[in-house]
């Protein structure tokens, strides 16, 4: 399924809001003093989201360091993803509407689960899932997950003025930056905006 909205380019600027974080926390984007990576995942508990989460989770102090601020977005409601974030270092955002994917133009579609490219993260990320649950890390997911399963991630580098500096359409459910390729994204994008080669 594809969205009506056109995808937000390098160069686009996104309009100041503050989003409200399911700690109860408000978030600002963009933020005044520092990049933002925006990034958009899937439902409650998404295996696949949280073993690309975990690489975020162990490596925050050298994101933070490198200036920029981490947001999640994920289509379930807030009370679903409340007992997933907990101990979560950054914030994330509940979009049940599915308003804040339609406005950057993040799909749903079935090559989310279908492209052989995903299996082998899919098979990984559920015997990690099983592993994390198994010792009371994880919690498992819904069987009917509100949004359903076909979401595509995306991430977005967002300048403080608003500016997007660089953005990735995932093709498949485990096709977004590596926290190298954001460090990298984040040293050598100038604060105005370059199409960088893993976006689309």
């Amino acid at each position: 399924m594809r969205l009506s909205r056109s995808p937000v380019e390098p160069g686009s600027t996104v309009n100041a809001r503050t989003l409200s974080a399911v700690s109860g926390d408000e978030v600002a984007v963009p933020d005044p003093g520092r990049l933002v990576h925006l990034q958009f995942r899937r439902f409650a508990g998404c295996p696949v989201c949280n073993l690309h989460l975990r690489s975020v989770i162990r490596r925050h102090g050298e994101i933070e360091a490198a200036g920029v601020r981490e947001v999640v977005v994920f289509h379930s409601p807030a009370g679903e993803l409340s007992p997933h974030t907990t101990d979560l270092p950054f914030a994330v955002v509940a979009d049940p509407t599915r308003r804040l994917y339609t406005e950057f133009g993040v799909e749903r579609s079935p090559r989310a689960l279908l492209s052989p490219r995903a299996w082998g993260p899919i098979v990984r990320a559920v015997l990690s899932g099983v592993r994390e649950v198994a010792r009371g890390r994880e919690r498992l997911p819904s069987t009917s997950p509100h949004g359903g399963r076909l979401g595509l991630p995306a991430d977005f580098l967002i300048a403080p003025g608003g500016r997007v500096l660089a953005a990735k359409y995932g093709e498949h459910v485990y096709d977004q930056w590596s926290v190298d390729e954001l460090l990298e994204l984040a040293a050598t994008t100038p604060r105005t905006p370059r199409t960088n080669p893993a976006a689309r």
